[in-house]
């Protein structure tokens, strides 16, 4: 009997997107390992804290979320989870919070290792777990933390009233990491990160919303592994670059009738919510295998910042997704569903994020009504695959897919 002979997958493009934006994510924890070996002082940050600030300081910084989701993504969400578990948090908490709090525990995490904090940036665009999370590791690890509140916005624009409020606590944090690291702020470097972060900015979002072609010249699933570089190193010129490419390749590949979704693009759909990273392969080839090809999220677009100033800056750190009202989190979302010929909206309800799974009944609701779209919602968890029917989300798909066919007379 002969045996199967594997093939060789090609050596990969060293001038491919795909290459570089991996290149950049890997060298994020590498620098800050070797910042740590050098004695300097590195931060854990949260998400949306103002990137540019430690970039122009010339301050390492790791994102647990980022090393949450890759822990979960190669299988060891449920490991990490269970010994913050063993510790007493619920497991109804944020599941990036239980397997960050378990790593700065037992400090090693063979999936993703990253070096161990001496100060936490924490600011609360994202959640308000965020707050107690960042709070309980700085005092478990005996570090101080440096929190920037961003108000929940209940009206439409951003009031100049905000933009001061948020600009002297950003002000604030740079003081304290001056005292605290050494670094000294340069407004000439700062304008220089400004200019990669919007040259990075402007080639994610146009690369994102070349799903506008039909066929889309990109599997959807593409942007939720690309969207590592917009959080940790949109700050930075190879960032600029490894975008701008991936924009000219999206491009080329609508000129050329290519796509890197690898089957016929039956339906379009949104996807909302965040990523089920332990089941990212099984959420991907429901949808593949049915050519539903998930061609835009909101989860993506939101790192993507354009501003002209600092005051400018600080307008566009209160206007993330989880800092904005019912209203303009719609508006945002039917704007992407128009413009991108969706068919159908996925929705992911994730029990441990509460701000966002809250008010995604309703704004769902309201964007299939608006859209005229068919709406299919399923439960699970952004990284511990115990809070996951692999069953359950295929059978909501398998009825989104009926009804899109019906709409189209399949």
């Amino acid at each position: 009997m002969s045996q199967e002979v594997k093939k060789e997958r090609p050596a990969p493009d060293p001038n491919s997107a795909k290459y570089k934006l991996n290149a950049i994510a890997m060298k994020a924890y590498a620098d800050a390992q070797a910042a740590k070996d050098r004695g300097e002082l590195i931060g854990w940050c949260s998400s949306n804290f103002p990137v540019e600030i430690p970039e122009t300081l010339g301050i390492a910084v790791c994102y647990p979320e980022n090393q949450a989701a890759a822990i979960a993504a190669r299988g060891a969400g449920a490991r990490m989870c269970e010994i913050s578990e063993a510790d007493g948090y619920s497991n109804d908490i944020c599941a990036y919070a239980r397997i960050s709090l378990a790593y700065a525990k037992i400090k090693d995490a063979p999936e993703q290792n990253m070096p161990q904090p001496d100060f936490m940036l924490c600011c609360n665009n994202i959640c308000n777990c965020m707050i107690k999370w960042y709070e309980n590791l700085a005092k478990e690890l005996n570090i101080p933390m440096i929190m920037i509140d961003i108000p929940f916005n209940p009206d439409y624009e951003v009031s100049d009233a905000e933009v001061e409020y948020i600009k002297a606590q950003f002000w604030d944090a740079i003081h304290q990491l001056e005292e605290i690291t050494g670094k000294k702020w340069s407004d000439e470097k700062y304008k220089e990160v400004m200019e990669y972060s919007g040259r990075t900015s402007r080639a994610w979002l146009a690369a994102t919303s070349c799903a506008k072609y039909t066929p889309s010249p990109f599997n959807g699933f593409d942007l939720l592994n690309h969207m590592a570089v917009m959080v940790t190193a949109r700050g930075k010129a190879e960032a600029a670059d490894a975008m701008e490419t991936l924009l000219k390749e999206y491009e080329e590949n609508h000129a050329t009738g290519k796509s890197t979704f690898r089957e016929e693009e039956k339906h379009r759909i949104m996807f909302e919510g965040i990523a089920c990273w332990p089941w990212l392969r099984a959420t991907s080839t429901g949808l593949k295998s049915r050519g539903i090809n998930m061609v835009t999220t909101i989860y993506a677009d939101a790192f993507g910042f354009i501003y002209k100033d600092f005051d400018d800056m600080c307008r566009a750190y209160a206007k993330v997704p989880n800092a904005i009202n019912l209203e303009l989190a719609r508006d945002k979302r039917v704007k992407l569903c128009k413009e991108n010929h969706v068919e159908g909206l996925l929705v992911h309800t994730n029990r441990s994020c509460k701000l966002w799974s809250g008010f995604m009944y309703e704004m769902s609701r309201q964007i299939g009504e608006t859209c005229n779209i068919p709406v299919a919602s399923f439960d699970g968890d952004q990284a511990d695959p115990r809070n996951f029917s692999e069953a359950q989300y295929d059978t909501r798909v398998q009825g989104l897919t009926e009804i899109m066919e019906a709409n189209k007379g399949v």
